[in-house]
């Protein structure tokens, strides 16, 4: 499968609600193939969840295919939330038939920090080479940046705003898009962009999956919009709008956590252009 030829979608330093709807109907019209390889509490969640996006997921971890599998996909994507030896072989296998096909590669560092293997683990990731984007909470964001942070197994004890400036030491030295996703999203890079999205809502922390199924949507918005930075504001701005409303959906019907990712499939899959429009709280910051 070809890598998707994208030059009809126009690249905007700045975002507005059309650009990033723009990158919606990409996803959708495009399918892009999603290559995962996350952790076992969410696979099924996050794929369901790019196939609501428009988008292709294959899950495949098997060392005698993860190559080829990563050959054929528009985008990679690498959670290291459940980790063994196994897995790890895996991801760095995938990374590396990736990097030559020069597809984009997200890594979300799941409870970076929190153990020495954890830790261990992810640098033998990032000396296998650059991702194109680091999406994760801000305890993670602020170990992978090489910070000392407070975390209670895979959840931050830190806030977005506070790991704003491990963020952007990241998106240098690494030079690769950086986000961290809380009640505020930040997202980096190293020309010096910074984008804040409000939207969401705090229900989403209470259902597993939330964080990776917005890393699974980096993936597939990277594999249709070439600016890697443009693509992470884009999904995750529309990730966060889809829980607003997808949370209001279920305490409308009198219900709570259960009912919400099942919205947030409806809301991936059907939510209009208007709707996006009117509840999108996006604020370019100057870095």
């Amino acid at each position: 499968m070809p890598v998707l030829s994208c030059e009809k979608i126009v690249n905007h330093s700045a975002l507005d609600a059309d650009a990033v709807w723009a990158d919606v109907l990409a996803v959708r019209d495009h399918a892009p193939l999603v290559h995962s390889i996350t952790n076992s509490v969410v696979t099924n969640y996050n794929a369901n969840a790019l196939l609501a996006m428009g988008a292709a997921p294959v899950m495949a971890h098997a060392h005698e295919e993860v190559r080829d599998m990563a050959r054929l996909a528009q985008a990679l994507v690498l959670n290291i939330g459940t980790l063994d030896p196994y897995w790890v072989a895996s991801m760095k296998m995938a990374f590396e038939a990736g990097k030559e096909r020069g597809i984009p590669v997200v890594l979300d560092p799941v409870g970076a920090g929190a153990t020495p293997y954890r830790n261990a683990a992810l640098r033998e990731l990032l000396a296998t080479g650059t991702p194109t984007v680091i999406r994760g909470n801000a305890s993670e964001i602020m170990s992978v940046a090489g910070l000392a942070a407070a975390t209670k197994g895979v959840e931050s004890l830190a806030t977005s705003d506070q790991a704003v400036d491990a963020a952007r030491s990241l998106a240098h030295s690494a030079g690769c898009v950086v986000c961290v996703s809380g009640l505020v999203d930040h997202v980096l890079d190293a020309k010096g962009r910074w984008l804040a999205l409000s939207n969401g809502h705090e229900w989403m922390t209470r259902v597993t999956g939330m964080g990776c199924s917005a890393s699974a949507l980096v993936g597939a918005f990277a594999a249709v919009q070439p600016d890697a930075w443009r693509a992470t504001a884009s999904a995750m701005a529309y990730f966060g709008v889809v829980g607003e409303w997808a949370a209001q959906k279920a305490q409308a019907a009198g219900a709570g956590v259960g009912m919400l990712q099942w919205c947030m499939l409806d809301g991936l899959q059907l939510m209009t252009r208007e709707e996006f429009a009117a509840r999108l709280k996006l604020d370019v910051r100057r870095a």
